[in-house]
């Protein structure tokens, strides 16, 4: 449940998936991409895969954004991070990001690679913001339209100075 300030405004709350989160997920999912995943894709995340971790971004207890990785190794793979249309530009994609990054850190990862479409410079400068560098391409990744995908790997800061105190 999101808290207000003492001036009145919201506070995000970051907390772990659940099942019961999938329909306001799957919105997110639709807007944000011309290749959503399908419920099913994120049920078998949540049950299945053992290496995945997920979480939501919640303002006043409504779902508002996602993100999520696997983790291997001493490696987390960014596999979708995602923030309804009307809340972008609010700094809350950031805030996704670096929360999964403490968490990655959290589990004794070393390190994190996510891949972004070669258009998206809105992403790729906010990835570079954090630390991320480009580390190749991997030619025709996205079937909707063959586009490349830049590979960007971030070193995970060892020291967990950035924390911030939330449970995810």
């Amino acid at each position: 449940m999101a808290m207000l300030s003492e001036q009145g405004e919201e506070h995000p709350v970051l907390r772990q998936m659940s099942l019961d989160d999938l329909p306001a997920i799957i919105e997110i999912e639709h807007e944000a991409f011309t290749l959503p995943w399908t419920e099913e894709a994120f049920r078998n995340e949540l049950i299945m895969n053992h290496f995945a971790k997920y979480m939501v971004l919640e303002l006043n207890g409504y779902i508002v954004g996602y993100a999520g990785m696997w983790t291997i190794m001493d490696e987390a793979h960014v596999t979708n991070i995602a923030v309804r249309e009307a809340y972008r530009g609010r700094g809350l994609g950031e805030l996704l990001l670096v929360r999964m990054m403490e968490w990655a850190m959290e589990l004794g990862m070393i390190r994190m690679t996510l891949e972004v479409r070669v258009t998206n410079e809105l992403a790729q400068s906010l990835y570079r913001k954090l630390g991320f560098t480009g580390a190749g391409v991997r030619k025709a990744y996205y079937s909707d339209n063959n586009e490349d995908a830049l590979i960007m790997w971030c070193e995970l800061p060892v020291d967990g100075e950035s924390g911030n105190g939330k449970e995810a």
